[in-house]
């Protein structure tokens, strides 16, 4: 009797796409950021650019949030 490995190759995609997710919502947000502090700071506009940019930014991120569950019924039923 053989047994399943601990770590299997769909547990582990499972776990780098939700990394992923992570990763990119963390990272656009960040950029965002980033964006409107600067043209903040060159503008003398504070705040204005820091909101738009991070509200900007986060959409990308909540939109791959939001589509992730049909990629992982895509990879369920292969």
């Amino acid at each position: 009797m053989t047994m399943a490995p601990l770590l299997d190759k769909k547990i582990l995609r499972h776990f780098a796409r939700a990394g992923t997710i992570g990763f990119h919502m963390v990272i656009s947000t960040f950029v965002g950021y980033l964006i409107g502090s600067q043209l903040d700071k060159w503008l003398v506009t504070s705040p204005w650019f820091t909101i738009t940019f991070l509200i900007l930014a986060s959409q990308p991120g909540s939109e791959n949030l939001r589509a992730s569950p049909k990629g992982y019924q895509m990879t369920n039923d292969q």
